[in-house]
């Protein structure tokens, strides 16, 4: 919100009872009851790989956080922005819009991802000179270049943090034969997960279901296991950082091989991450501030100097 920055932080998992429709819980409290719930309650993502996957409970959640920010009397409708992926269909943004719009919002506005990080990790994308981002976020990956407050090149796919933890799911029930949730997975993924294999290889006791007798059963996993089992995401990241740069006028790739590129998101605080995309693609990669927080901050920015980024925002 104008003036005071980040107001609400909170994961999109909406839990509702599957019977009625009604919502139960929204968010964090949401996230908590993953995999602890009983049959007539479902905890879903409504948001997959960055577009609405399901329309009603988008719609609840939007209604939800609008609440929460602006109070449940307000009598001003706000103007929103939301970003959603550089190369998402002109069904599926408009999709976005209105349910932003049935949730309670008096205007919206669409910001392609790797703009608003770029803007929320203050790159001065104004000059004519080439800036390159990588977002990589929950469900999607963006790399994009952009000069002139717009973007030049781009490219998503939609690999992000949340197809690395179910890549580590599967590592684990191959392997130990150990089915382990969503959590679990993203716990051992934050404690000892490295894009490259680190030195001292830490190790963590991961819990679960024994595929073979259905007991629970614990397991000790290293962070060598974790960066093979991560290999076919950050394969793909570094794939479509590697596409992006070969499409990139020449003039802005040699901006881009002197100031290197700009990882934001949360996937982009894995370890080591920067240096593998160093390595494999020859540009320096340099973590953002605050990576986590430059998208939903530069979203911000945008919507208080629409006049300057009107033209840059995603037609519908």
């Amino acid at each position: 919100m104008k003036g005071r920055g980040i107001v609400l932080n909170e994961p999109s998992v909406v839990a509702y009872n599957e019977q009625d429709y009604k919502v139960v819980a929204v968010g964090r409290q949401a996230r908590d009851m993953l995999g602890r719930t009983p049959a007539r309650i479902k905890v879903s993502r409504p948001m997959r790989d960055g577009v609405i996957a399901d329309y009603l409970i988008t719609e609840a959640m939007l209604r939800y956080f609008i609440r929460k920010v602006c109070g449940r009397f307000n009598l001003f409708r706000p103007v929103v922005m939301i970003c959603i992926p550089a190369g998402v269909t002109n069904v599926e943004s408009r999709a976005v819009l209105d349910a932003t719009l049935q949730a309670g919002a008096k205007e919206a506005h669409l910001i392609p991802e790797p703009l608003a990080a770029a803007i929320g990790a203050n790159i001065p994308i104004d000059s004519p000179s080439g800036n390159m981002v990588v977002d990589i976020g929950g469900g999607t990956t963006e790399a994009a270049v952009i000069s002139l407050n717009d973007i030049v090149v781009s490219s998503s796919i939609r690999v992000g943090g949340n197809k690395i933890d179910e890549l580590i799911q599967t590592y684990v029930r191959r392997k130990y034969n150990l089915v382990i949730g969503e959590r679990t997975a993203e716990e051992v993924k934050l404690q000892i997960g490295s894009a490259l294999p680190l030195r001292d290889n830490p190790c963590v006791e991961i819990r679960g279901r024994d595929q073979i007798d259905g007991l629970p059963k614990v397991r000790t996993i290293t962070s060598h296991e974790i960066t093979l089992a991560m290999g076919d995401a950050l394969s793909s990241i570094v794939s479509n950082v590697k596409s992006v740069l070969e499409q990139t006028p020449p003039e802005l790739a040699a901006d881009i091989h002197d100031k290197g590129m700009i990882l934001t998101g949360g996937g982009a605080l894995l370890r080591n991450l920067d240096r593998l995309l160093a390595r494999d693609t020859g540009v320096p990669a340099y973590l953002a501030d605050d990576p986590f927080a430059c998208v939903a901050v530069g979203s911000g920015r945008a919507l208080e100097h629409l006049s300057i980024f009107r033209e840059s925002l995603t037609p519908v």
